[in-house]
């Protein structure tokens, strides 16, 4: 007798082939038949006119915190997202001091986005190890979760507050990594590591990862290579500058080195610069060359990101902004009534120094979002643009003069400006390169600026029934197969006998994402941005449907995927 049986869909495999038509037989939460299934099932699922396809492996989310209150992982389990891997960028809530978690979770708030009134009230912070960690999830997961180990937290029990921001020493790089090799042993997929000058701590210092020299890194990476199924994640300054010698030195070094593939985060694709795109890809070649592998993740949609300023976002980057971005909040409002200092923030976002940011200095383009003060009225989902030829008004003074009425809190949204067909085009051609791959929603992080999290049901639409760059099988193995293969996953990410049943049915005339909406359903009443999905008729975790017709069940069947017992090792030579 089979646990379920899934009749006459169409079957997406995961591995590029051509669609089929076929049942899957389902028993103990894994696939045993493939094709066409007489056995009699306790369940069956008509998938007549549907698609059949692997669960979605989210490879960059940051769900570390929010899988305690919200284990469901959501909106990426409504999305098709069976598995993911967290612990990303450096940062991970373990191994901690009791006496460091406030420094942890305002470090979070500050670089991820989490608000701290969620991390205080919605996470336990019951343990000290990494192992400690691990366990308090074990068994209570909605989807199948991996976590690698950040740089930060084992720099941080090591060196702590007095030490954080100088190169270690010989002895402190072994604690280092006699921390990173228990933590393994606990579990942790690998090493995860941040040396971006944006990223800075809850005390607006620079985060301490950024402090290690090569030496430190590559007594990691040589720590990885010793364990079974582990893999490294990188983020750098280069995401937004481009990769400096020094960057693609030590990421080739730190592949090589640990015999693992490194994936780093975030390759933007824009054809006004495609020469940028392909100075970032060069890295992998360059770690080729030394018998390494690097891989960069790139998202297959555009993610809209709202700013304000109130928050943390990128505003606050702009070269010349932080002396009056980083005053408190009352005496930010005064200094942007200052025409003087209105001119000069102009100039410093509209310079060549700004580099990448100067794409944020199109003032009129950005759209108006949630407003508070009531002179404000009317003016949401508005082009400030429109609301400044009304007034005869410059377009920054306009934007200014609407934040400021609001406190700051007014909710801005820019306009991508990458969104051509020639870009489209070029990222189609970079989802193809075996440099680069698809992923990045950076789920469970921004939570109140992004939604990322709905890239698989955005994907699938626009190949099923928008631009169709690529086809559709082609697609699903870019969110699946791929990205299980790069972390070594055991049986996940393909449809075939005897692997595990993480599966996504879903209507191909329907199947999509709505607009994301603020909700406020974080611990302490915290707001983020929620994207739902259509046409999603089944969801599916080892055999048991965590959503059903778009709704999710509360069944929590997700497995806490260890190292070497859950994953194989990817070597590179």
């Amino acid at each position: 007798m089979l646990d379920t049986i899934i009749k006459g869909g169409l079957v997406i495999d995961g591995t590029g082939s051509a669609p089929m038509v076929a049942d899957l037989g389902i028993r103990d939460g894994r696939i045993v038949a493939v094709g066409t299934v007489t056995e009699d099932a306790t369940e069956t699922i008509d998938a007549t006119g549907l698609m059949v396809m692997p669960g979605v492996v989210d490879p960059h989310t940051h769900y570390d915190a929010q899988l305690f209150w919200d284990p469901s992982a959501s909106p990426s389990n409504l999305h098709g997202v069976t598995t993911i891997i967290a612990g990303n960028c450096g940062f991970t809530l373990a191994p901690v001091r009791p006496e460091d978690t406030t420094y942890i979770s305002e470090m979070m708030a500050k670089v991820e986005g989490m608000p701290l009134v969620a991390l205080a009230e919605g996470v336990p912070w019951n343990w000290e190890t990494f192992g400690e960690y691990l366990d308090a999830l074990q068994g209570r997961l909605g989807v199948n979760a991996g976590f690698l180990v950040g740089h930060c937290a084992i720099r941080r029990m090591v060196m702590g507050a007095e030490r954080g921001e100088q190169v270690a020493t010989d002895e402190e790089i072994d604690q280092m990594v006699a921390l990173l090799r228990s933590s393994i042993e606990a579990g942790g997929l690998g090493f995860s590591s941040s040396q971006s000058r944006t990223h800075s701590d809850g005390d607006g210092k620079a985060i301490t990862s950024r402090f290690a020299d090569r030496r430190e890194m590559l007594a990691f990476a040589r720590e990885v290579e010793a364990h079974e199924g582990t893999t490294l994640e990188y983020i750098t300054s280069g995401c937004l500058d481009g990769l400096s010698e020094d960057e693609k030195e030590l990421m080739a070094d730190m592949t090589a080195t640990a015999n693992r593939p490194l994936n780093w985060n975030l390759l933007t694709v824009d054809a006004r610069d495609p020469e940028k795109t392909e100075h970032q890809l060069e890295v992998s070649d360059r770690a080729a060359a030394r018998g390494g592998k690097i891989v960069a993740l790139t998202m297959p949609t555009l993610v809209p990101m709202n700013m304000s300023f109130k928050n943390h976002c990128a505003l606050f980057l702009i070269p010349g902004w932080g002396p009056i971005m980083g005053l408190p909040l009352e005496w930010r409002v005064e200094a942007l009534k200052s025409p003087g200092v209105r001119a000069k923030l102009n100039e410093c976002a509209k310079s060549k120094d700004a580099g990448v940011f100067r794409r944020l200095s199109g003032w009129g383009s950005y759209i108006i979002g949630d407003t508070f003060a009531e002179e404000n009225a009317g003016l949401e989902w508005r082009e400030v643009g429109e609301i400044a030829a009304e007034r005869g008004a410059d377009p920054f003074d306009t934007l200014l003069d609407i934040v400021v009425a609001d406190g700051l809190r007014t909710v801005i949204w820019p306009k991508p400006t990458d969104g051509d067909d020639a870009t489209w085009l070029m990222r189609a051609n970079t989802w193809a390169d075996p440099r680069a791959m698809v992923g990045g929603s950076d789920a469970g992080a921004h939570l109140d600026r992004m939604c990322g999290s709905n890239y698989p049901t955005a994907f699938l639409a626009d190949c099923l029934r928008g631009r169709k760059l690529i086809p559709v099988e082609t697609a699903v193995m870019m969110m699946t197969k791929q990205p299980a293969e790069l972390f070594g996953l055991r049986d996940r990410g393909i449809i075939a006998e005897n692997t595990a049943a993480d599966l996504f049915i879903f209507d191909p005339e329907t199947v999509d994402s709505e607009p994301a909406r603020m909700v406020e359903d974080l611990p302490g009443n915290s707001p983020r941005l929620l994207a739902a999905a259509t046409g999603v008729r089944r969801v599916m975790v080892n055999g048991v449907t965590i959503v059903n017709d778009g709704m999710p069940t509360g069944t929590l069947p997700g497995a806490l995927l260890r190292s070497g017992r859950d994953t194989y090792s990817v070597t590179t030579r």
